[in-house]
């Protein structure tokens, strides 16, 4: 790992943004710094401080005496739902109103008169959470953006600025949604030949000039060139053409991803391991009924965190999992239907009782890697995918928003371990698909295709050759334990 050049112990303060999708992965970089010796501050928001000791228990914070929590206000109005607060107010608040308590949090933690705390050396912030930047540039540390979406997300966002400079964007009128105008190619994105705008994060589907996200997104990744580096969840091989792309427009990029290799690999301490960032209750009974089924037998439901459709759309994608015949386990969070409870058709139940689970969250991590797992429906979320792809798992791909359609994109065209579903989704279709996967040719060669990557993952992530092993060492002795010079 290269010496410390440290008196005390490095102090390494992580900040996600506050959304499951990226809680979930800067815990993984966070325990992955603790176990290579650093002292860790995890700062969650006020609001999802809250959810947490109610999804896991009152202790489930506590921490250890070197991996401690802290919390910051988000700037919205409180709330007691049990749900993913609005992205767009999110994004606008965080970055309005965050930086002084950051800031404040900071003082505090350098302020410790106990021995237990040493002065923070780095900080390890969400690429979206740019604010952060200016207190390591106060304080003379260097501080790394960890985007947590996928590099051929990050990458289409980044040439937002050029799309509407270029006139493609924003929309002219509501009617470029459904004329036909998203499904113009943009042959000019370099390792993105043949994307079409409908592929490219979603973001862009706006006629308003002014939309708070299209600020918000060019702001961030222009801000990402002021980090000391970048890090990415993600390995060479995959995305290797995207990986050279980005890196002639930012700091130095570090691929050290899947994360959760490494962790299952080297990280053996229970108590660390035992740190859980789920925020909604995770259902046990998942593991051992998977264990009750065959080989590839079952097909994993999951639209992950943020998704929310119609009740319409939650009837055709039951009653194409129940035509399928197939055996599976479906995730239905308490609020994927919008504005309404998620309520199955009492005969769907009926007739799927003796092949289907229905859980309100589980462990996805071991859902995927257990042996009876052979597809997976879901939202094409970076997370998912990457988790998907090195358990050796092909998908059928329903993306909602943000990076998910690129995800789709990349996961179907350039992988070969996808095939992607009409966003206007019918029973016939969900059926075919599901019956393709999990029994048909196409199915085969996806399966054999996400066994390759599997293998390449492993690879990257746990031989001391690998490129993503290298990186994460190479990021802690170049970047993270310099002066932030």
């Amino acid at each position: 790992m290269g010496s410390l050049e440290f008196t005390d112990k490095p102090h390494a303060v992580c900040i996600p943004f506050p959304a499951q999708g990226h809680i979930n992965p800067m815990l993984m970089v966070a325990k992955l710094l603790h176990h290579k010796g650093f002292h860790i501050t995890f700062v969650n928001t006020e609001f999802n401080h809250k959810r947490l000791l109610k999804s896991r228990g009152p202790d489930a914070l506590n921490g250890l005496p070197s991996f401690r929590f802290e919390t910051i206000p988000d700037g919205l109005p409180p709330t007691d739902a049990d749900a993913t607060q609005d992205i767009p107010s999110l994004c606008e608040s965080t970055s309005r109103t965050c930086l002084p308590h950051f800031k404040k949090l900071i003082h505090k933690l350098n302020d410790s008169s106990s021995v237990d705390v040493p002065p923070v050396s780095c900080i390890v912030s969400d690429g979206v959470m740019s604010f952060t930047l200016n207190a390591a540039e106060e304080l003379g540390i260097p501080e790394v953006l960890f985007w947590t979406i996928s590099t051929c997300g990050f990458l289409g966002c980044c040439y937002y600025r050029q799309l509407m400079e270029k006139g493609y964007i924003p929309l002219k009128d509501e009617s470029d949604l459904t004329n036909g105008y998203l499904d113009t190619v943009i042959d000019w994105i370099p390792a993105m030949e043949g994307i079409r705008l409908k592929d490219l994060p979603s973001f862009l589907r706006t006629t308003d000039p002014d939309f708070v996200m299209l600020d918000f997104i060019f702001r961030e990744t222009e801000r990402a060139r002021k980090a000391s580096a970048i890090i990415l969840n993600t390995f060479d091989d995959l995305e290797h053409e995207v990986l050279r792309a980005l890196s002639s427009m930012l700091p130095p990029i570090y691929s050290v991803g899947p994360l959760h290799l490494p962790l299952h690999h080297e990280v053996h301490d229970n108590d660390l391991k035992q740190l859980g960032s789920n925020l909604w209750k995770e259902e046990p009974q998942c593991l051992p009924w998977l264990d009750l089924k065959e080989p590839n037998s079952v097909v994993y439901v999951n639209f992950g965190s943020i998704t929310v459709m119609t009740p319409d759309q939650l009837n055709e994608f039951a009653w194409g999992l129940a035509n399928s015949k197939q055996t599976f386990l479906w995730v239905i969070r308490p609020d994927l239907v919008g504005g309404d409870s998620a309520i199955l058709p009492p005969e769907f139940v009926t007739e799927t009782k003796e092949r289907g689970l229905l859980a309100s969250w589980c462990p996805q991590e071991q859902v995927l890697s257990h042996p009876s797992v052979g597809g997976f429906l879901t939202h094409s979320g970076w997370n998912s995918t990457i988790e998907s792809l090195s358990s050796g798992v092909p998908m059928i791909c329903w993306p909602f928003f943000a990076d998910q359609q690129t995800n789709c994109w990349f996961s179907c065209t350039k992988w070969g371990i996808g095939v992607e579903i009409n966003s206007d989704v019918k029973r016939d279709e969900v059926e075919g698909l599901v019956r393709e996967l999990m029994e048909g040719e196409k199915g085969k060669a996806m399966k054999q295709k996400a066994l390759e990557w599997k293998r390449m993952a492993e690879e990257a992530t746990t031989t001391p050759n690998g490129s993503s092993y290298k990186n994460l060492n190479q990021l802690i002795s170049q970047v993270l334990l310099s002066s932030g010079e």
